[in-house]
C-alpha cells in the first residue's frame, strides 16, 4: 500500500490471490504520476487455495481504509456472498465500505484512478459501475 491519506481505499477480491495482486498492479500502474489511492488485494483462502476469505477481506479493507471510504470489487459470484454477509454483520468491514456492482479488470482501475484524483466513495463507485459500457469492438 502507499499513500491515501484520506483517499477512498480499493480492495480488490477475487477467488485467486495472484488475480488479486495482478488487478492491483495493473491499477496501480495505470495511475500515473500523483497520488495513489490505497489499494489491498484480498485473493484466495488464508493456505493459498482458490476461494474467498472474509478474513482477508477483513484485514485488506482495515488496510486501506483512512477515513473516506472503502470500495470493495469482486471478481465471481461466492465473493458477492461473502462480503455481502461481512457487511450484513455491520462491524466486520470499516464504516463507509461499499460493495460496488462493476466489472473486476476495468472497475478497479476506473476505481483506482477516480480515488487516486481525489474523487469520493460516490465517484469511484460510479467510475467503475461505468466500465461495463467500456465497448471493445
Amino acid at each position: 500500500m502507499s499513500g491515501g491519506d484520506g483517499l477512498v481505499g480499493i480492495v480488490l477480491v477475487s477467488h485467486s490471490a495472484r488475480v488479486a495482486e495482478s488487478v492491483a498492479e495493473l491499477a496501480r500502474g495505470l495511475v500515473g504520476g500523483g497520488a495513489l489511492a490505497p489499494v489491498a488485494p484480498a485473493g484466495g483462502t488464508p493456505d493459498g487455495g482458490l476461494g474467498t476469505s472474509a478474513e482477508l477481506i477483513t484485514a485488506a479493507a482495515s488496510e486501506v481504509d483512512g477515513g473516506a471510504g472503502v470500495a470493495v470489487l469482486v471478481d465471481l459470484g461466492s465473493a458477492v456472498l461473502t462480503v455481502k454477509a461481512l457487511l450484513a454483520e455491520g462491524d466486520e468491514l470499516p464504516a463507509g465500505a461499499r460493495l460496488v456492482d462493476a466489472p473486476f479488470v476495468e472497475g478497479a482501475v476506473a476505481a483506482v484512478v477516480t480515488a487516486s484524483a481525489g474523487g469520493d466513495l460516490d465517484a469511484v463507485a460510479t467510475a467503475a459501475a461505468e466500465a461495463y459500457g467500456y465497448r471493445k469492438e
